[in-house]
């Protein structure tokens, strides 16, 4: 299977469990905590002494860097994409 077809069959896949589901904060809800459970273990594994209420605020943080570091790969491919350019990582 190319990756074109794979590309395909999971968009097929996607929509065919949103178009059947009520509840999509419910179905994500996993995802989203597995992701906020990775945060908060790399903080804890950095700083194990800190409390329980600081590690919330630095996973936290840690996230929104996260998140913010895809947001500009993102905006330096556009970027890249409307000069013509290839885009660089």
């Amino acid at each position: 299977m190319t990756p074109a077809q794979r590309k395909l069959r999971a968009q097929m896949g996607a929509n065919a469990l949103w178009a059947k589901t009520e509840d999509r904060s419910a179905v994500s809800a996993p995802g989203r905590a597995a992701a906020d459970a990775r945060f908060e273990k790399q903080v804890r594994e950095q700083f194990p002494h800190l409390p329980d209420d600081e590690v919330i605020k630095r996973a936290l943080n840690l996230r929104s860097a996260f998140y913010a570091g895809i947001q500009l790969k993102s905006a330096k491919t556009r970027a890249a994409r409307a000069a013509g350019k290839a885009p660089r990582s």
